[in-house]
């Protein structure tokens, strides 16, 4: 699943992953990620760190079971990124704007295949 308030983000990596045959969620926002986690059970979670809404950092308690990775281009300092990866289901921090390659392998790493 793709949670990102930015269509461009949402349409690029779901190009990326479904060429590669991952099947793709979107969601707009945290919310709406919620919503979709009633229906869907993804794999992993890309979820963008700033966007409308409730805050990501009141939504990721609500997400059980799910890796997630966080996909920004908030700059953070290694001490920061350490700590946001101290949440338990918080498997990765993926920087935008990423490059393709990377983005594959660590989604593929994350998911185990």
């Amino acid at each position: 699943m793709i949670v990102d308030d930015e269509k461009d983000i949402r349409i690029t990596v779901r190009t990326i992953l479904e060429g590669k045959g991952y099947t793709v969620v979107e969601a707009v926002n945290g919310d709406d990620c919620l919503e979709k986690l009633k229906e869907t059970k993804p794999d992993l979670i890309l979820l963008d760190i700033m966007m409308p809404g409730t805050p990501v950092k009141q939504i990721v308690p609500q997400i059980k079971n799910i890796k997630i990775s966080y996909l920004s281009v908030v700059r953070t300092g290694e001490a920061e990124k350490e700590e946001l990866l101290k949440q338990k289901n918080i498997v990765d921090f993926i920087q935008k704007p990423f490059d393709v390659n990377t983005l594959l392998e660590r989604v593929k790493k994350i998911v185990g295949e």
